[in-house]
């Protein structure tokens, strides 16, 4: 479906050709068929509901959190090493 690109940014998805050709296909169709509005074609405008807002921060809270718990661990190490 879509890769996720890094960027200085912050993550960015990259779509395949034949998915953006469907994604117009599709807009065409609807709107030949009436003049659907684009919001009914791609719904939520960009945002994310909120509950899986809620897990994209956790999930990066559960990440940053596992690299203070790998950077405290070599840290006790190299503490352990160096007071014998």
């Amino acid at each position: 479906m879509a890769k996720v690109a890094k960027s200085t940014k912050g993550t960015r998805r990259i779509f395949s050709a034949e998915f953006k050709q469907e994604a117009v296909r599709r807009m065409a169709e609807r709107r030949a068929r009436g003049g659907a509005p684009m919001a009914d074609v791609f719904p939520g405008q960009g945002r994310l509901p909120s509950e899986q807002q809620e897990v994209r921060r956790l999930e990066r809270e559960v990440q940053r959190l596992a690299q203070e718990n790998a950077f405290l661990k070599s840290a006790a190490a190299y503490f352990a090493r160096e007071s014998r």
